[in-house]
């Protein structure tokens, strides 16, 4: 007798799905049928985005091609996103208004970023880099501003963040300014909550990454949290003014604002809350991998970073979950690893590993991590065609 087909419907384009649309395109299930609903047919790899803002690739090179790997996996894509979803009727609805039903289902949809309001005639102009689904459209318009700054004038950028993404997207836009019009003086700064840079690095990569700051000529500004933007820059918890024309705003990650409007265990961030499998607490056949996700309990004493190794090391386990969830087999837990290497771009060619207490820098670590990227893409691409 043939076993009845299961549907399997991936929510988002992430990091983690495409390692679950690879395993089953290696080892195809017939008796599973994959949906994919995305936003766009191409998803962009976070690990890539510092070196396409610093102008050391397109951003073509940058993106996972969903389409031709849904296609590789056996799976329909669909290019409109979620926008609600019911639990009990086990059923997602589109922004196209599509309905689709689904006996398991995962998200996989990246993390947002609370806003900072806005007050005044005239606030500094504003880069979110979050949602990075859209991020390419928001560096478009800022590049095309950029273009009308008067010749000769200085130019204040300030980001708001202050972990190892807000230190490497801050190095790389600068670099990439400098680049589009050298006429102008460019003045960074780092504005970070934390009394330390990078306070779960050791002391070498700290030291690293602040003396890569310090020759791109940014400042950092520590136990600082950035609150509102005003006419001049940005106001401070502490009720002071830093002064901005730009700001990159790269903190308050919270969770997809359609999720509220569910009835999932959210956590106060908004993050779906899932246990050591990935299956959402409490909701049996749905699971959640990557930024959207919180560990309820927490697996470490402080949540993890919303950062895409996690999501990329989730990937292996969700595929083999979701296939056992389909087939009603016992589940495996996710371990995080106890440290991971991070490679931050300096905007200048040069790189910083850093793991534990370990660091180091140079360029060859640039060569490196863009060796470890174009790999990780092309896992997943098909070759392009010359």
């Amino acid at each position: 007798m043939m076993p009845s087909m299961k549907d399997l419907v991936l929510i988002g384009a992430g990091h983690a799905h495409a390692f679950v649309l690879e395993a089953f395109a290696q080892h195809p299930d017939p008796s599973i049928a994959i949906t994919v609903v995305s936003d766009s047919a191409l998803s962009a790899y976070s690990g890539s985005v510092p070196a396409w803002l610093a102008g050391e690739c397109s951003l073509r090179e940058t993106q996972i091609d969903v389409a031709a790997l849904s296609k590789r996996a056996g799976s329909r894509l669909i290019t409109s996103p979620a926008v609600a979803i019911d639990p009990t009727k086990r059923r997602v609805t589109l922004a196209n208004g599509e309905v689709i039903h689904f006996d398991v289902a995962s998200f996989n949809v990246g993390s947002t970023l609370q806003l900072p309001e806005k007050h005044g005639e005239q606030p500094p102009y504003l880069l979110a880099m979050r949602p990075l689904s859209s991020l390419h459209y928001r560096w478009q318009v800022l590049r095309e501003k950029v273009d009308q700054f008067p010749p000769g004038s200085t130019q204040q950028v300030v980001s708001v963040g202050g972990g190892a993404a807000g230190c490497e997207t801050l190095m790389s836009v600068m670099a990439q300014l400098r680049q589009q019009r050298p006429d102008i003086t460019w003045q960074g700064t780092l504005v970070s909550a934390s009394t330390t840079l990078l306070p779960d690095a050791g002391h070498l990569p700290r030291w690293l990454t602040q003396r890569a700051l310090r020759r791109a000529g940014i400042t950092v500004l520590h136990g600082v949290r950035g609150q509102a933007l005003i006419t001049g820059g940005v106001h401070t918890s502490e009720g002071e003014l830093i002064d901005a024309d730009i700001v990159l705003w790269a903190t308050g990650a919270v969770g997809q604002s359609w999720l509220q409007d569910t009835a999932l265990p959210l956590n106060q961030r908004g993050f779906i809350q899932v246990n050591k499998t990935l299956e959402v607490t409490e909701k049996p056949g749905l699971f959640a991998a990557g930024d959207c996700a919180a560990f309820n309990p927490p697996l470490h004493s402080s949540p993890l970073p919303k950062a895409g190794v996690y999501a990329v090391r989730m990937g292996p386990l969700l595929a083999d979950n979701l296939r056992a969830a389909c087939h009603s087999e016992p589940l495996a837990n996710w371990k995080p690893p106890k440290r991971v290497l991070a490679l931050i771009g300096t905007g200048d060619g040069h790189a910083i590993a850093s793991r534990g207490a370990i660091g180091f820098s140079g360029r060859w670590v640039w060569e490196w991590k863009k060796r470890i990227d174009a790999r990780f893409i092309a896992r997943f691409n098909p070759p392009f065609k010359h």
